[in-house]
C-alpha cells in the first residue's frame, strides 16, 4: 500500500464550501480520523474558518487574481484549472483515495479520481438523493455513470442506503458508515423537569420544509394549554427562495397558534453555542418530513445524535434513518410523519412521566456512544480507507 511523505495513508476530501454551519457533521468526520490518515481538503471557497480550521485546507478559490477572472468568465477555463489543482494536490501529497462529499460532487470529480490513479468514495447525505433527480432527472443518467465507475459508496444508515440502491448502485458497492460526534467533549447532563414549572422546548435547524419545524410548533401550541412553555428556535433560511418561503410558514405557524410571547428566534449561532442552550432547555423536539420536493433527511440529523448525546430527551419522526438514532420508548419518541397529534401525545408522556427522563438518557448516550461516537466512526471510516487502497489501480 502506497503511503505519503509522511508515512501515513493520504487521502483527499473533495467539497464545495468549507464549512458552512450546518454542517458540523463534516468537520467532525475529517477532525475524527486516526493519526494513520493525511487528510486534505480541497474545496471552492472557505467560510467559518475560526470554527472549522484544519491543518491541510486548499481553497481554489483566490489562487491568483487571473485564476478568480477567468472562473467567473470562461467556464471550461474553470474546469481545466480545478482539474489540473486535484490532479497537482493529489500527486504533491500522494493521494490513494478521493473522497466526494455529496453525490454531483462525486460526479464532477470522476476524471479527477481517474487521472489521479486513486480509490474513489461518494458519500450521499440526503437532498442529493431523494431531491436533486426528481428536480432535475439528467441526474439519474450521471449517478449511474459515477455508480459504475466508484469504487465505495456511503450512507448514513440502512434506509439512506436503500435510496441510493434504488437510485441503480450496486449493492456490494454501497456501505453504511454513519455520522459522530466528539462523545468526549459532550458534557453527560440528564434533565429534570418539575410539573407545574416552565417546560422549555428547543427547536434547532436550518428553515427548510424537511425539517418539519410547523408540526412542532403546531403540537406546542396545543401543549401550552396543560403546561406553560418557553421554546427557542435556532436556525433560520437562507436565501433559497423554498426556504424563505418555510421561513415565512413558520411565522405564520407562531402568529396562528398564539406563541408569540413564548417563543425566542436566535437565527443562525455558532455551533458552540447551540450546545450552551442545550443544557438550558429540558426537550428536544425535531420532527422531519418528506418534502414536497422529494427532499429528506437522508439519515438523520445531526442535532438529534448531539442532543441525545447531552442527556435530553428527544421527540422526532419516523423518518428516514432517524429510528436507527432513536430507540423509541426507549431514549426517545417517535411519531408518525406530519402527525401533530402524535407528537402532542408524544410530549403529553413525556409531561406527565419525568421520572423516566433519567432511564431514557442514560440509553440514549449509551447508544450514541456505542454508534456514532466520531471516534469510533473515523476508525472504521480509516479502515475502509486502507482496505481499498492495498488494491491496485491504474492511471490513464
Amino acid at each position: 500500500m502506497n503511503v505519503s511523505a509522511s508515512g501515513k495513508l493520504a487521502v483527499l476530501h473533495s467539497v464545495d464550501e468549507w464549512l458552512s454551519q450546518t454542517m458540523t457533521w463534516l468537520y467532525a468526520l475529517v477532525k475524527s480520523l486516526p493519526a494513520s490518515i493525511d487528510a486534505h481538503v480541497i474545496c471552492e471557497s472557505t467560510q467559518n474558518i475560526d470554527q472549522f480550521a484544519l491543518p491541510n485546507i486548499h481553497a481554489l478559490q483566490g489562487q491568483t487574481r487571473l485564476w478568480d477572472f477567468i472562473q467567473q468568465h470562461v467556464w471550461t477555463l474553470h474546469r481545466l484549472r480545478r482539474a489540473h489543482s486535484y490532479i497537482s494536490l493529489g500527486r504533491a501529497i500522494g493521494a490513494r483515495v478521493l473522497h466526494s462529499h455529496f453525490g454531483p460532487g462525486g460526479w464532477a470529480d470522476l476524471g479527477h479520481a481517474r487521472r489521479m490513479g486513486v480509490r474513489h468514495v461518494v458519500t450521499f447525505y440526503g437532498f442529493d438523493v431523494n431531491h436533486l433527480p426528481l428536480s432535475d432527472p439528467v441526474w439519474y443518467a450521471r449517478y449511474r455513470e459515477m455508480f459504475a465507475a466508484v469504487d465505495l459508496v456511503l450512507c448514513e444508515g440502512p434506509y439512506f442506503a436503500g435510496s441510493v440502491a434504488a437510485l441503480g448502485c450496486p449493492t456490494h458497492k454501497i456501505k453504511v458508515q454513519h455520522l459522530g460526534v466528539e462523545v468526549g467533549g459532550i458534557r453527560f447532563e440528564p434533565r429534570h423537569w418539575q410539573p407545574g414549572t416552565m417546560l422549555r422546548i428547543l427547536i434547532a435547524g436550518a428553515f427548510m420544509e424537511k425539517k418539519g419545524i410547523p408540526y412542532a410548533l403546531e403540537a406546542l401550541g396545543e401543549l401550552q394549554r396543560e403546561v406553560p412553555l418557553e421554546i427557542t428556535l435556532f436556525g433560520d433560511a437562507n436565501q433559497q427562495p423554498r426556504n424563505q418561503q418555510e421561513k415565512c410558514r413558520i411565522l405564520a405557524t407562531i402568529e396562528r397558534c398564539g406563541l408569540n410571547g413564548r417563543v425566542r428566534l436566535l437565527g443562525f449561532r455558532p455551533h458552540a453555542e447551540l450546545f450552551q442552550q442545550a443544557y438550558q432547555h429540558h426537550v428536544f423536539v425535531s420532527p422531519s418530513v418528506t418534502a414536497a420536493d422529494g427532499d429528506t433527511e437522508g439519515g438523520a440529523p445531526m442535532t438529534i445524535i448531539e442532543m441525545l448525546a447531552t442527556g435530553m430527551p428527544v421527540v422526532s419522526t419516523l423518518h428516514c434513518d432517524i429510528p436507527g438514532v432513536i430507540q423509541h420508548g426507549v431514549s426517545g419518541l417517535l411519531a408518525p410523519e406530519r402527525d401533530v397529534g402524535s407528537l402532542v401525545e408524544h410530549l403529553r408522556r413525556l409531561t406527565q412521566h419525568p421520572q423516566q427522563w433519567q432511564a431514557m438518557a442514560q440509553a440514549g448516550r449509551a447508544h450514541i456512544e456505542a454508534e456514532f461516537n466520531a471516534a469510533v466512526q473515523g476508525a472504521r471510516l480509516a479502515a475502509l480507507y486502507a482496505g481499498l487502497a492495498a488494491e491496485p489501480t491504474t492511471t490513464s
